[in-house]
C-alpha cells in the first residue's frame, strides 16, 4: 500500500465526459447527471483500505445528499489485472456489501481517471450544476487508526455550500489513499 495525496486539479475545471459501464452492464455517461444541482465523482476500488474504511459513511452520504438534488457516482481504474479484487465481478459484490445507492463504474482503459487527473482511491470531485469543478479534497480527517471518526464533514461542508449557492472555500485539504493500480506500458 502506497500512501498516495490527490493531485492538485484547478477549480473551475470542467467536468470530461465519460461514458463507463456499471456493476450490471449499463452504461453511465456524465450526462445522465444534468439533471443534479452537484455531482460527486469518487475514484475509488474495492481493496483499498482507505476506502474500506469510508465506504459505509460514503453509502450513507451518497443517499442522503440524493434527497437534496446531489449526485454521486464512483469509479473504479485499477488495473484488474493485477489486483483482481478490483475486477467488476468483485464492484458487484461491493455494492451489496457497502450498500451503494450510486453507479459505481469500471474505468477499464483508465482513459477517463486520466482525463481528471486522479491518482488515488479515494479521490473525491464535486462540480456543480454547469459541471465546473468547486471542490478536490478529503472526505474528512478520518483515516484507518487514526481513531477519528468519520463523518465525510469536508466533503459535505462543499456540498452544503454548493446547495447554498455559498462560494465553496478554496481552502481543501487532499484526500489520501491507495495509488491508482495503472496498467504497465
Amino acid at each position: 500500500m502506497t500512501l498516495t495525496p490527490s493531485g492538485t486539479t484547478e477549480l473551475g475545471l470542467e467536468a470530461p465526459d465519460f461514458r463507463l459501464p456499471d456493476t450490471d452492464g449499463k452504461m453511465v455517461s456524465l450526462d445522465d447527471f444534468d439533471s443534479c444541482k452537484g455531482l460527486v465523482i469518487v475514484f475509488m476500488c474495492n481493496h483499498c483500505p482507505y476506502v474500506k474504511h469510508v465506504r459505509f459513511a460514503l453509502a450513507e452520504f451518497a443517499q442522503r445528499n440524493a434527497r437534496s438534488g446531489i449526485g454521486v457516482v464512483g469509479i473504479n481504474a485499477n488495473d484488474v489485472d493485477t489486483h483482481p479484487a478490483d475486477s467488476p465481478e468483485k464492484m458487484r459484490e461491493e455494492v451489496q456489501a457497502a450498500g451503494y445507492t450510486f453507479p459505481y463504474l469500471f474505468d477499464e482503459t483508465q482513459d477517463v481517471a486520466a482525463s481528471y487527473g486522479a491518482v488515488c482511491t479515494p479521490d473525491f470531485f464535486l462540480f456543480d450544476d454547469s459541471k465546473r469543478l468547486v471542490y478536490r479534497g478529503q472526505f474528512d480527517e478520518s483515516r484507518p487508526g487514526n481513531d477519528i471518526p468519520v463523518t465525510g464533514s469536508d466533503l459535505q461542508s462543499a456540498v452544503d455550500a454548493l446547495l447554498g449557492r455559498r462560494v465553496v472555500s478554496g481552502e481543501q485539504k487532499p484526500s489520501v489513499g491507495c495509488n491508482i493500480k495503472w496498467k504497465s506500458a
